[in-house]
């Protein structure tokens, strides 16, 4: 997401953040409606009827025609399904992260847990455990078979626990083991 259609939504989800934007939506995807109507509705006053239109007029959300010397304003349907079909994609709320450090808690998990090269405790925590195992997991090659006193070897360099390290291994399903030989799964979940 480009930082003009950020912007976009970020002034898209500002307006819907307030009360009385909302319930003027509400009322136009019902009825077309005057300012005079709608301070009434809502028992607001005009000036800030008038305010909170102009801000849902900016993103197009909402719709006005002149009759006489009245301005009747309505929702803006095609205008409200678009933006709501671009924001409701997963892709797009995933791209809201694109300048985020994603692997920035991880790093804070591993210093945390870890001195030098070795693991210091194992979490508690399942989450910071699973950043643990994912990073011992990577000490061993994909596709090469270990046998449980290698794996034990391998595994004490990093903390004396290893039969517990081993079964966190197996259980988050980082290892596979067969008849007490250890492989490394391709694709680390």
């Amino acid at each position: 997401m480009n930082s003009e259609q950020f912007q976009i939504l970020l002034r898209f989800l500002k307006a819907l953040a307030d009360e009385s934007r909302l319930k003027i939506l509400g009322i136009l995807a019902n009825q077309e409606c005057s300012v005079e109507e709608l301070a009434v509705l809502l028992q607001l006053k005009e000036p800030t009827v008038s305010h909170h239109l102009a801000k849902l007029k900016e993103l197009n959300l909402v719709t006005m025609r002149p009759e006489g010397n009245t301005h009747l304003y309505q929702l803006n349907n095609q205008a409200l399904e678009k933006i709501g079909k671009e924001i409701a994609k997963p892709e797009t709320i995933a791209s809201l992260v694109e300048d985020v450090d994603t692997e920035a808690w991880e790093s804070k998990v591993l210093g945390t847990y870890t001195e030098g090269d070795r693991l210091k405790e194992i979490p508690t925590s399942r989450k910071k455990r699973l950043v643990i195992l994912k990073w011992l997991a990577n000490k061993f090659e994909v596709g090469v078979n270990y046998s449980q006193n290698t794996m034990n070897k391998i595994l004490q360099q990093y903390h004396p626990d290893c039969a517990t390290l081993r079964r966190e291994l197996v259980a988050h399903q980082l290892m596979q083991t067969e008849n007490e030989v250890y492989r490394r799964f391709v694709e680390e979940q």
